[in-house]
């Protein structure tokens, strides 16, 4: 075999649970049987996005033998500068390669699944904490001599495999590495246990990254509507996409007098928006579609119940049409889960008395329910018909006077500074959630309100409303 007296580098960075060590194994395999010199080193790290899983590869490209000396000296750990290939599992670990200097214009490979699991840095935040895609994406096609980038993900859950066969496929297809397709396959059967359904992931990866099938198209994003008639006919055309994606989520929510509320309130924002894009409007009507669809017990049994909801987890656990699945949802309601569907007097007594002692998460109780069985479903259910009941309960009362103590400091700042009150409506962003999540996010937006020092806040005086 001719090629340079060097030994090829290669850097796989997967998360737990997608066979990133078995990857290498087969890597390891497939060189064995073209008689290459290889060894292999890795750094375990934690399961799924609490950590990640690093191996370090080299293949020597002449067979043993042939080599200089006794025979080639390999390196134990990768060095920025001197890796050509890297392959990355999910986008932002092929980030954190470029990030680190492994990936070098002129000689690297860069081989990575376009699609995210989110980690735990981005999930923590109150507000968004997703690193942007689109960055490492145009990062890596300009430092990469070459890219092989789409979503592998998706391809093996169409061929009912997971991802390491598709990366595996990919690699080969590449060509970076003197493996022949023949070795790679043979690695795959000599394992065992799903060889079939990895010899499908590595035939489609192969086949993408040789140019011979078109790679699956990237999902639209999520959240798309028609432009809601009401919408149209009393805003302006920059608002349209945004405003009709709340309604659409609040009729959903509560209905449509629920959603000409929204409407009526974004009017007298619209009233005091000069901007040419109307920002204000819009950002306060992204943060007033939330807001106003909070979470309480109702929209969680809602959502629990829907028909999609089961089968999107029958299709993400890879369920045939004839095996059972069994769902569990484990929840933990309180005194202000109560208290949430009690009328306002009731409610707000209540939670007072709870405040006073102390006891304000001493009554939660933990729910394992089975909502796959009928039982369940049928109990979820039943608190999901509560929804016409909603508007008349503590929580719903609470949750429209924070409302328009928020909106009252949007309208007071945009009728000086739109700047201003651009940043007052998006403080609202970390209120959300219930009990303890949500006492911690209104602690946080008086805070953001404080310091932005404008407008009434009077009306956001109470964490629960109970004072």
């Amino acid at each position: 075999m001719s090629g340079p007296e060097r030994s090829l580098t290669v850097l796989v960075a997967a998360l737990g649970g997608e066979g990133g060590g078995v990857l290498a194994d087969w890597l390891i395999d497939a060189a064995t049987r073209c008689d290459l010199p290889a060894q292999r080193t890795s750094i375990p790290g934690v399961s799924q996005r609490t950590g990640a899983t690093t191996y370090y590869l080299e293949i020597h490209t002449r067979r043993r033998g042939q080599t200089a000396g006794s025979g080639p000296v390999m390196s134990l750990t990768p060095s920025p500068g001197n890796v050509d290939l890297v392959v990355a599992s999910e986008l932002i670990e092929a980030g954190r390669a470029l990030q680190d200097g492994y990936v070098t214009p002129g000689l690297t490979t860069l081989i990575s699944s376009t699609h995210r699991i989110y980690a735990t840095a981005e999930k923590t935040p109150a507000t968004d904490g997703r690193f942007d895609g689109s960055r490492v994406l145009a990062a890596a096609r300009e430092l990469a001599a070459r890219t092989v980038l789409f979503d592998m993900s998706l391809v093996a859950r169409d061929e009912g495999t997971i991802i390491n066969a598709v990366l595996f496929g990919a690699i080969a297809g590449s060509g970076v590495l003197p493996l022949p397709r023949s070795a790679c396959e043979e690695a795959i059967r000599a394992a065992g246990r799903g060889a079939e359904a990895s010899l499908r992931g590595f035939a489609a990866g192969f086949a993408i990254a040789a140019g011979e099938r078109v790679a699956p198209a990237a999902a639209p994003p999520p959240g798309s509507a028609a432009p809601d008639a009401r919408i149209v006919a009393a805003f302006p055309p920059p608002t349209h996409e945004l405003l009709s994606l709340g309604a659409v989520r609040l009729d959903d929510y509560q209905g449509p007098r629920y959603t000409d509320l929204y409407l009526a309130r974004l009017r007298g924002v619209l009233a005091l928006d000069r901007g040419p894009g109307f920002e204000l409007t819009n950002e306060v009507g992204r943060q007033l579609a939330l807001w106003m669809s909070y979470e309480d017990i109702i929209r969680v049994a809602d959502l629990k119940t829907r028909p999609g909801r089961f089968a999107r987890i029958r299709r993400e656990v890879r369920a045939a049409e004839h095996e059972p699945v069994v769902i569990i949802d484990y929840l933990k309601p309180g005194i202000e889960e109560f208290a949430a569907l009690l009328p306002r007097p009731l409610g707000r007594r209540l939670l007072a008395w709870a405040e006073r002692r102390g006891r304000l998460d001493a009554y939660n109780v933990g729910l394992h329910l089975k909502t796959s069985g009928a039982a369940g479903f049928l109990l979820m259910r039943a608190l999901s018909w509560l929804r016409p009941w909603r508007p008349y309960g503590w929580r719903h009362d609470e949750e429209q006077r924070l409302i328009e103590g928020w909106l009252a400091s949007v309208r007071a700042a945009a009728a000086t500074d739109r700047g201003h009150a651009i940043e007052i409506a998006r403080a609202a962003e970390v209120v959300k959630g219930y009990g303890e999540t949500r006492r911690r996010g209104l602690e946080e937006f008086r805070r953001r309100l404080t310091a932005l020092a404008t407008g009434p806040t009077s009306g956001l005086a109470s964490p629960s409303g109970a004072s």
